[in-house]
C-alpha cells in the first residue's frame, strides 16, 4: 500500500468515526417549540392610544395566538411619568417645605410602599429619608430618573395566572444591587435590555446568582457585552426580532417570512414581535407567521434551551484533518508541498490556536480533489466528496453549545473562500517554472479566450465580494432577491455562489478549452467547494439545513451546467458550418 493510499484510508476511516460525533448536535437542533412574545412596552403604548387598560390590549394578542409578553424593568422616571411614583428636585421641594431639610441639587422620590421597598432593595447609593405631612421621601445626590425601579408584582401575578409566558427585561446600572428578589419569580426567561448585561463588566458573578438559573436569550444581530460569560453557566435561548425602523419599511408578509425562516433554518425559539402601526397589519403578520410555522411543522410551546455534550469521537476528526494536510503536501512538486502544508499548519495554530483542526478542515479539503490526477467530471466528484468529508471534520471539531448558539462564531469564514483557490492555483505552477514563464510570455492571445476568462474572474470576484450576510445591497439585484424569496418558499434555498460554481464545473471539464482557460474556470469551481465549508462554518445553522442547502446547490448547479454545455456545443456546431 502506497503512502498516498494510506492517507486516503485514514481520512475515510476517521470520517466514519467522526459521523457519530455529530449526533448530539443534530438531536439538540430539532426545531421548536417556539414562543411568540410581544413587546410589552409597545402594547402599553397602544393601550394608551386606544384608552384601554394594558391587559385588555394584551388580550387582543392572546386571541391572535401570542402567548408571551416581555415586561421591561422600569426606570424611576418612567414610573413618575405614569403617575405610579413621584419624582421631584430638592430645590422644588425646598420651596414648598423650607423647614423639612430638602437639599438643593438632590432628587427626591416617593410612591406606594411596594415600590419604595423594591427601590431601596435594588439600589446601592445612600439615600436620605425625610417624612413630611405623612409622606415618606427618599433623596439621592444624583439624578435617579434612570435608576432601575423594579417591576409591578401584582401585574406579573395576574399575567402568570392568565397563562402568559413572561419575559423579563432588566438592564445594567452602576448603582444596582444583585439580590435574587430583583428578578420577578414569575419570569420564565430573561432578555436583557440595552447594550450590555447586568453586572458587566465586574459583577457578572453576582448577576449570575441574581438570575437564579433562568434561561437567558441571545438576540441575533444585537451582541450585548458580558453575555457570553453569563452563557457559560446559564441556559440560553435563541431570540429573533426585527428593529422597528426596519420593520416599518417592510410589508407584514415579508416580516412574517423572515421570522419563519429564523425558526426553520436558524433554530430561533423566542420570536419577539412588535406591532405594526395599523393593528390590521399586525393581525396579517401574526396570521402569516403562524401559518408558516405550522407548514414547517414547528410546534408552539415553552422553548427548551438546547444543550449537548460533545462526543469524544470528535477527536478522530483531528487525525483525519492531519491526514488531509499530508495529502495536500503530496499534491505539489517537491519541495513546495511540505512547505505549503507546514505553513498552513503554523498559520492555523497562530490564528485560532486550539481550533486549528476545524480551520484546517475548512481550508484544505475543498482543494484536495483538484490536486489528484483525474479527468472529466471525476474531478468535480472527487472535489465534492473531499469537501463533504471536510464538512464532517469541521462540524465534529467546531460544534459545541457556544458555537451552535452563535456565541463563538467560526474564525476564518472569509478564508474558506480565499485560501482553497490559492492552494489550487499554486498546484498549477510547473516544476520547470522558467520555461513555463517563457511559454506563457509567447502564448498567442485569443480574444474569445480572454472574454471567457474575464467572465470567470468577474464571477470569482463577485463571489468574494458577496461573502457573508453583510454584502453590499448594490451587489444583490432585485431580480435575485425575488428569486431568493421564491426558492426559500419552495425549499432550503441554496447559496447562489455554489449554484454558479457547480454550473461552471461541466463547462470547464467537458469542453475542449485551452489548459490555462480550463484551469481559470476551475478556480471558480474551487470557490464553490470552499463555499460548502463556508456554509457549514455557520454553526448556528442546523446541520440538516446546511446539508440540504449544499445538496440543492449541487443539483441545481449541475443541471444548469449540463444545459449550458449542450448549448455551447450546439453553438460551436452551428458556427463551424
Amino acid at each position: 500500500m502506497s503512502f498516498l493510499t494510506l492517507l486516503r484510508a485514514v481520512i475515510a476511516l476517521t470520517a466514519l468515526l467522526s459521523l457519530p460525533a455529530l449526533l448530539p448536535r443534530v438531536q439538540a437542533e430539532h426545531p421548536g417549540p417556539v414562543m411568540l412574545v410581544v413587546d410589552g412596552s409597545d402594547v402599553e403604548e397602544e393601550a394608551r392610544v386606544a384608552n384601554v387598560p394594558f391587559e385588555e390590549q394584551l388580550a387582543k394578542y392572546r386571541a391572535l395566538g401570542v402567548a408571551g409578553v416581555a415586561i421591561y424593568e422600569r426606570g424611576l422616571g418612567s414610573l413618575a411619568e405614569q403617575g405610579t411614583a413621584i419624582l421631584k428636585s430638592g430645590g422644588e421641594l425646598g420651596l414648598l417645605y423650607p423647614q423639612a431639610g430638602f437639599k438643593s441639587g438632590w432628587f427626591y422620590f416617593s410612591g406606594p410602599d411596594w415600590l419604595l421597598q423594591q427601590i431601596r432593595r435594588n439600589w446601592t447609593i445612600p439615600l436620605q429619608t425625610l417624612k413630611v405631612g405623612g409622606v415618606s421621601w427618599y433623596g439621592a445626590p444624583v439624578n435617579v430618573s434612570g435608576f432601575p425601579a423594579g417591576y409591578d408584582p401584582a401585574l406579573l401575578e395576574r399575567l402568570k395566572a392568565e397563562g402568559y409566558f413572561v419575559v423579563y427585561r432588566p438592564y445594567n446600572h452602576p448603582y444596582r444591587t444583585y439580590l435574587p428578589q430583583a428578578i420577578p419569580p414569575q419570569a420564565d426567561a430573561i432578555v436583557f435590555a440595552g447594550v450590555d448585561v447586568p453586572g458587566n463588566p465586574k459583577k457578572l458573578r453576582e448577576a449570575q446568582a441574581m438570575l437564579g438559573g433562568r434561561p437567558i436569550a441571545w438576540i441575533e444581530g444585537t451582541p450585548q457585552e458580558g453575555f457570553s460569560r453569563l452563557a457559560a453557566s446559564l441556559p440560553v435561548l435563541r431570540l429573533f426580532s426585527i428593529r422597528p425602523e426596519w420593520q416599518a419599511k417592510l410589508k407584514p408578509d415579508e416580516v412574517a417570512d423572515k421570522f419563519v425562516l429564523a425558526a426553520r433554518e436558524r433554530g430561533h425559539q423566542l420570536l419577539y414581535i412588535r406591532p405594526f402601526q395599523d393593528f390590521a397589519d399586525t393581525q396579517e403578520f401574526v396570521a402569516r407567521l403562524k401559518g408558516g410555522l405550522e407548514n414547517a411543522r414547528i410546534a408552539f410551546g415553552t422553548p427548551i434551551p438546547r444543550d449537548f455534550d460533545p462526543s469524544p469521537l470528535r477527536y478522530a476528526a483531528l487525525v483525519g484533518v492531519l491526514a488531509g494536510l499530508g495529502l495536500l503536501a503530496l499534491g505539489y512538486p517537491r519541495p513546495f508541498g511540505p512547505i505549503i502544508a507546514l505553513g498552513l499548519l503554523l498559520f492555523a495554530l497562530a490564528y485560532v490556536r486550539g481550533d486549528f483542526g476545524a480551520l484546517l478542515a475548512a481550508l484544505v479539503f475543498p482543494a484536495l480533489g483538484f490536486l489528484e490526477p483525474r479527468r472529466g467530471m471525476a474531478v468535480w466528484l472527487a472535489a465534492a466528496v473531499y469537501s463533504l468529508v471536510g464538512v464532517v471534520f469541521l462540524a465534529a471539531l467546531g460544534s459545541d453549545p457556544q458555537s451552535v448558539l452563535g456565541l463563538t462564531p467560526f474564525k476564518g469564514v472569509s478564508l474558506t473562500l480565499l485560501v482553497p483557490p490559492l492552494l489550487v492555483g499554486l498546484s498549477y505552477l510547473p516544476q520547470d517554472w522558467k520555461s513555463a514563464i517563457a511559454r506563457l510570455w509567447g502564448y498567442p492571445i485569443k480574444l474569445g479566450e480572454v472574454a471567457v476568462a474575464l467572465v470567470g474572474l468577474a464571477l470569482l470576484a463577485l463571489a468574494l465580494l458577496r461573502r457573508g450576510n453583510e454584502a453590499a445591497p448594490s451587489l444583490v439585484p432585485d431580480w435575485e432577491l425575488q428569486l431568493r424569496a421564491i426558492l426559500q418558499d419552495a425549499m432550503v434555498r441554496p447559496r447562489f455562489k455554489e449554484i454558479f460554481a457547480h454550473a461552471v464545473a461541466p463547462l470547464a471539464l467537458l469542453l475542449p478549452w485551452p489548459l490555462w482557460l480550463r484551469n481559470s474556470l476551475l478556480l471558480v469551481v474551487v470557490v464553490g467547494m470552499g463555499s460548502i465549508l463556508n456554509t457549514f462554518s455557520h454553526f448556528h445553522t442546523p446541520l440538516t439545513i446546511s446539508l440540504f442547502r449544499v445538496l440543492n446547490g449541487m443539483v441545481i448547479g449541475l443541471i444548469l451546467g449540463f444545459a449550458l454545455v449542450w448549448v455551447v456545443r450546439r453553438v460551436w456546431q452551428w458556427w463551424s458550418r
